[in-house]
């Protein structure tokens, strides 16, 4: 008995120390790109507020906008994923709150690539007016407006979250981790939540869609400028992607779901951390590394700060 006690002890143990190693590890792995894909947005976010042509050009503000949301939401989602990791349990209050926190910032990045998408359609269709039309005045409208909507979701969500009877809890604590599924917590609330990510998803696609197409009509004009044209439907079409990596977010936790019910713990467990990576953190930081090696006016202040101004601007 003794023999089989100490035999059960020592498995418990060796469970444990694995389980301490895999949470080492799995933490490691994505907490240390994290960091990476941190400075570099931190870096592109100092470098679009270093120089007057960055702060008064319409798509640079855009793309700060853009940028600024991001860094916020991969900041956020990594604090998450190690309290996850770490397996600590938050009160509804709190998880509420990030969780709604995070619905903001993450309705604004397909929100501001719709007025990047427009911008440039501007650009390329109506290049007389364009100086007129994307004034630094009516810029910051378009960013207030963004995140007006954004806003006017989460407190739609808000309202939706206060009407659950939290009264009728034993405990506020939470049985599960915090994340943004863990608070829809009635019928109405995922309703809600799902068709407004469709809504959202679907119009950001077709208006980024439809200024496509129209670039591409103005492309063929002889009175438009080929080069430009050129670059901005390679502009756009990035803006398509984007889009679509911010839209594979939403399907992070059904995928998980759906892996959950014909494979092992300890698999999920690692499945989970690549499609985190791929799927949350990745999309976050494309933005800055594109951006900043597509544009020449960026490409050569971002190396410049990012190699802490030993490499000389020309």
């Amino acid at each position: 008995m003794s023999c089989a006690n100490q035999s059960l002890t020592n498995i418990t143990a060796e469970q444990q120390y694995q389980g301490l190693l895999g949470l080492v590890f799995f933490s490691t792995v994505s907490t240390v790109p994290c960091c990476v894909f941190l400075l570099i947005n931190g870096t592109m976010l100092f470098t679009l507020r270093s120089k007057p042509v960055f702060r008064e050009t319409s798509r640079y503000v855009f793309l700060f906008n853009l940028l600024f949301a991001d860094t916020v939401l991969l900041a956020q989602s990594q604090v998450l994923y190690l309290l996850a990791a770490s397996r600590i349990r938050m009160t509804y209050p709190v998880c509420g709150v990030l969780a709604l926190f995070a619905n903001l910032t993450t309705v604004i990045s397909p929100l501001t690539l719709v007025v990047m998408s427009l911008e440039r359609y501007v650009a390329v269709c109506y290049p007389l007016r364009h100086a007129t039309i994307m004034t630094i005045r009516n810029t910051g409208v378009a960013i207030v407006v963004v995140w007006a909507v954004s806003s006017l979701n989460v407190l739609i969500q808000a309202i939706l979250l206060l009407n659950f009877p939290f009264e009728d809890l034993q405990s506020l604590q939470m049985k599960d981790f915090c994340g943004k599924e863990s608070m829809l917590l009635d019928p109405m609330s995922d309703l809600y939540d799902k068709a407004f990510t469709c809504f959202l998803f679907v119009s950001a696609g077709v208006a980024i869609t439809c200024s496509y197409m129209g670039v591409m009509v103005a492309a063929r004009s002889a009175s438009t400028n080929r080069a430009s044209a050129r670059k901005a439907r390679n502009t756009l079409l990035l803006h398509l992607v984007q889009l679509g990596l911010s839209l594979s977010s939403t399907v992070h936790t059904p995928l998980l779901i759906a892996i959950s019910k014909v494979l092992e713990r300890i698999i999920i467990v690692r499945i989970q951390t690549v499609l985190y990576m791929c799927i949350i953190i990745l999309p976050r930081c494309l933005s800055a590394l594109i951006y900043g090696i597509r544009d020449q006016n960026i490409r050569p202040v971002l190396l410049n700060h990012l190699c802490c101004d030993t490499v000389v601007v020309l």
